[in-house]
């Protein structure tokens, strides 16, 4: 049992918090007798609201502790100087939540959603009993994130100003367009963390790993990278090679010749490595067995394309479009399709001859938050693949290989589920 650090707040019991929870779900329903949750300046640690509605609920300045949030929807709730130490709020939905002053250090965030979330610098007063305005600081000084766990975190255009996160962990997560001016990021884990647009201006990376980390577009003046991990960044380029991307052009159109004639005219293009983010007019294109491994591919727009057979091993297709795109028999295996959009893809298997199939390769790729929703996977080989939080939902796969692959928080089409 955790003691109450702040003998002047109430002690809520399980059983309040749960009659609480029920009337403002009660509210959110639409239902008579419901009424909003405000838990405002009370202790709830140690407790267990998980998967509870208490969006909009009010949890400023209370000590929250230890408590398990997890999978609970808190989109736009208040935690205004709250104390959310060693919480358990992982997939959660925190969209656009108030967490101004909080402290979160060696909190759980592992794949929540929060979008446009305000994380800036807070403090709150209280009067004492001669009337008199005191700060409370539960402990700790405000906006501390240390040795908190937000890998696969939606932290997109959230508001992280001056927001202290010394060693925590944001692994893969989706941090577009977030405000990090000044914030303390010294020794944070930001591995494979898309930050485009994100404004670092005076930011202390210092000791940081920020290897794989999307910085296209992000602001970096006087920030302190002293000791970090820049290795494998993608940042981008200051102009285009009009010469290669001509020679790119050709290639395409005569490989794209090669596959419509079957061999008799153009031939086959072998672009191994090549940055192709500049190349125009990707989409709807016929590159039937394109040769590219190790491809730079990020946000590229391959909707409708024809890659059937492709060789794509180890490419970055991160946040790039593939709607619809024939995908079959096509080599995958270790590509980056983090938040990769192949909705309605078909990702089944080639006919090379009447007895020979050849399967699409997906195995060892990274593809956390990718949609395949409606897609084609028969026969797909998924094995080691990293399907955090992925949408399969609709999604055939039947005869699919996923041993050892990684579903966790994945949307699953409910035959796959009901197997699994």
């Amino acid at each position: 049992m955790i003691k109450a650090r702040h003998t002047s707040f109430a002690r809520l019991t399980q059983d309040d918090v749960n009659a609480t929870a029920a009337r403002h779900e009660m509210l959110y329903s639409g239902r008579m007798g419901g009424a909003r949750a405000v838990f405002a300046f009370c202790d709830l640690s140690g407790l267990d609201l998980s998967g509870r509605n208490l969006c909009d609920a009010d949890f400023t300045g209370a000590v929250l502790e230890e408590i398990n949030l997890a999978g609970a929807r808190l989109d736009s709730a208040s935690f205004f100087g709250a104390d959310l130490r060693r919480c358990n709020m992982s997939k959660a939905s925190m969209r656009r939540v108030d967490l101004r002053g909080a402290s979160l250090r060696g909190a759980n965030l592992i794949g929540a959603d929060m979008f446009e979330a305000d994380l800036r610098e807070g403090t709150i007063a209280e009067k004492d009993k001669y009337g008199n305005l005191k700060v409370l600081k539960h402990d700790l000084g405000p906006s501390e994130l240390p040795a908190a766990l937000l890998s696969s975190a939606n932290l997109e255009r959230a508001r992280m100003t001056g927001a202290v996160a010394i060693q925590a962990d944001f692994t893969d997560a989706m941090m577009k367009g977030c405000r990090l001016t000044r914030a303390n990021l010294r020794q944070a884990r930001l591995t494979g963390a898309n930050l485009e647009n994100a404004d670092l201006t005076g930011c202390n990376l210092t000791g940081a790993d920020l290897q794989g980390a999307i910085l296209v577009g992000a602001r970096l003046e006087h920030a302190t990278i002293h000791g970090a991990d820049m290795s494998e960044t993608l940042t981008e380029k200051l102009a285009p090679d009009i010469d290669l991307l001509e020679k790119i052009e050709s290639l395409l159109e005569r490989h794209a010749r090669w596959a419509k004639t079957e061999g008799r005219d153009g031939k086959p293009a072998d672009l191994t490595g090549m940055d192709l983010r500049k190349v125009k007019r990707l989409a709807h294109r016929t590159l039937t067995a394109l040769i590219a491994p190790g491809a730079m591919l990020y946000g590229v727009n391959l909707d409708g394309t024809s890659l059937q057979g492709s060789n794509l091993q180890g490419a970055d297709l991160r946040n790039a479009s593939l709607r619809g795109a024939d995908l079959r028999g096509v080599n995958l295996s270790g590509a980056k399709l983090n938040h990769a959009d192949l909705s309605n893809s078909k990702l089944g298997p080639l006919a090379i001859t009447a007895s020979r199939l050849l399967s699409a390769r997906l195995d060892s790729a990274e593809a956390r938050y990718a949609s395949f929703r409606g897609a084609d996977m028969r026969k797909a080989r998924l094995s080691g693949a990293d399907l955090c939080f992925a949408d399969l939902r609709d999604t055939d796969m039947r005869d699919a290989e996923t041993d050892s692959a990684d579903l966790s928080g994945a949307k699953l089409p409910m035959e796959f589920a009901k197997s699994a």
